[in-house]
């Protein structure tokens, strides 16, 4: 896939994985489109380690956007630990 696909498909399973995990998120688009690519990332390699599976095959598998979702909320989950961690101590 392309560089402009990977992003595209970051900044939607980013902003699909927000939806899903509700709550206050630091950060804007970029930060999202961000979570989103990585964890693409994460979760194409985490679907071939863990289920033996080649989970991102293109564009429009359906394989492909779950697990970019998937990633990006384990992503998402461990930057609200880190950041809301961070801005506890910050104000305490």
């Amino acid at each position: 896939m392309s560089i402009i696909a990977w992003i595209f498909i970051g900044l939607l399973a980013g902003a699909i994985a927000k939806l899903l995990m509700p709550g206050k998120d630091p950060g804007g688009i970029i930060v999202t489109m961000l979570i989103g690519i990585v964890g693409g990332l994460l979760g194409g390699w985490l679907g071939k380690v863990v289920l033996g599976v080649d989970s991102i095959d293109g564009f429009f598998d359906l394989s492909t956007w779950i697990a970019a979702i998937i990633g990006s909320m384990i992503l998402l989950l461990l930057y609200r630990l880190v950041i809301g961690n961070r801005r506890s101590h910050r104000h305490a």
